[in-house]
């Protein structure tokens, strides 16, 4: 391939960013949209006349819903490529949004909203984009799979606030249909113009210089021969369950704070749009965040980015369940926001890193679903704890001691070097 593809080593424009740049746009409605249940979460429960707890075990179904289908559509991205899991997402989630606005039953709005839109979104999530990255990607993966996360960040700064703001004016039924809408028109032009399958030859490395030979990966400790491993090899190992144990915890977090956070907070005391402000705020600072910690990803080993991701994250979670005033909620906010990003990018890099890109997709995928068997159970968690203690220091101090464990899992991660 000889046209602007490749242009990176002559000092012309990479068409990898562009990649990066639209699929950071599609993560930003998908994650913004499934991790930002929470503002849907009680004018749907009053108006479908549905309990907390059942509406929180339909979106609990509805997440690992949304887990299991990321391993299919890694295989189908691997079969068929990228445009057409893209676009087959992009219909079963516009198809069933309209089912969703129309189901009144509880067993109707769970295979509307909790099954089918979960395996649509899970069709147009990271997983169907990252192997594309990665094959694009060899010099600076860390950053474009942390410009990834900078999606998932707008995600929630931008979506929770304007969903809120919609849905008060509009209701939650028109929103969704907007919302639909917007997500086609975007997906769909990325899927056919932007989507590239085949990186040109060398990524993007720089240049050799004159007589200089291409340098083997340092692989460390208990770093694996990549090339002899099968799949099912690789998820046997020692890394593959670390790095799921962390998705897990993860998960747990992030769905948490998305279905339950601002119910948490206006259970605090905090209006409506404060609590939306409040989250919005965590995902508004990581986008920033991202810039720094991308550079970051390419130069010190991962494990120790992805170990201080998930500590510093775990001391905000028993921040958010203190804090008192609104100058409290945004100092949390701003400073959890610091870090709120790129566990799923460093966990998807380090994948990379360890097995090869050829594995990266399936294994993500795989990988994923530990993520999603999280979001599971604090989804569920979240309702049902509240309703039987009172408390949401459950489900919230539950995920704060998770995340401390998984940082400690992330420092016995093995280091790699990527050249």
């Amino acid at each position: 391939m000889t046209h602007a593809s490749s242009k990176s080593a002559k000092g012309g424009w990479y068409f990898g960013w562009n990649i990066v740049a639209a699929s950071a746009l599609l993560t930003l409605l998908t994650v913004g949209m499934r991790m930002g249940i929470g503002p849907f979460f009680l004018p749907m429960a009053e108006d479908l006349g549905f309990s907390r707890s059942l509406l929180a075990g339909i979106v609990a179904i509805g997440m690992l819903c949304y887990g299991l289908a990321m391993p299919l559509a890694g295989y189908l991205v691997a079969r068929h490529g990228t445009k057409f899991v893209l676009l087959t997402g992009t219909t079963v989630v516009v198809l069933s949004v309209i089912w969703t606005i129309y189901a009144r039953t509880p067993l109707s709005f769970f295979l509307a909203f909790g099954v089918f839109m979960s395996a649509g979104l899970a069709f147009t999530s990271p997983v169907a984009v990252t192997p594309v990255i990665s094959r694009w990607f060899t010099r600076q993966r860390g950053m474009a799979l942390f410009f990834l996360s900078t999606g998932s960040m707008a995600g929630i700064a931008v979506m929770t606030p304007v969903l809120t703001l919609a849905i008060k004016s509009l209701g939650w039924q028109m929103t969704l249909l907007w919302f639909a809408i917007l997500f086609a028109l975007i997906t769909v032009p990325i899927a056919l113009f932007v989507m590239r399958e085949q990186a040109p030859e060398g990524t993007d490395r720089l240049p050799l210089a004159a007589g200089q030979t291409v340098q083997p990966a340092v692989k460390s400790g208990s770093a694996l021969q990549a090339s002899s491993l099968t799949f099912v090899q690789a998820i046997r190992t020692l890394p593959f369950i670390q790095i799921c144990l962390g998705l897990f915890t993860c998960g747990f977090s992030m769905n948490l704070l998305g279905t339950h956070g601002m119910p948490m907070l206006m259970d605090h005391g905090f209006d409506a749009m404060t609590s939306s402000y409040g989250i919005g705020l965590i995902g508004l600072v990581a986008i920033f965040s991202t810039l720094v910690l991308g550079r970051l990803a390419d130069k010190i080993p991962r494990k120790y980015i992805l170990a201080t991701i998930y500590l510093i994250r775990g001391l905000g979670f028993f921040a958010l369940l203190i804090v008192g005033t609104h100058y409290e909620l945004y100092i949390a906010a701003a400073i959890g926001g610091i870090v709120w990003a790129g566990s799923i990018a460093m966990s998807s890099a380090i994948l990379a890193d360890v097995y090869g890109v050829k594995l990266v997709g399936i294994l993500y995928g795989w990988a994923y679903v530990s993520h999603q068997v999280g979001a599971m159970i604090s989804s569920w968690l979240g309702g049902w704890g509240y309703e039987h203690f009172g408390t949401h220091w459950v489900a919230f101090g539950l995920a704060g001691v998770l995340l401390l464990m998984a940082a400690a899992i992330s420092m016995r991660l093995p280091q790699q070097r990527v050249t």
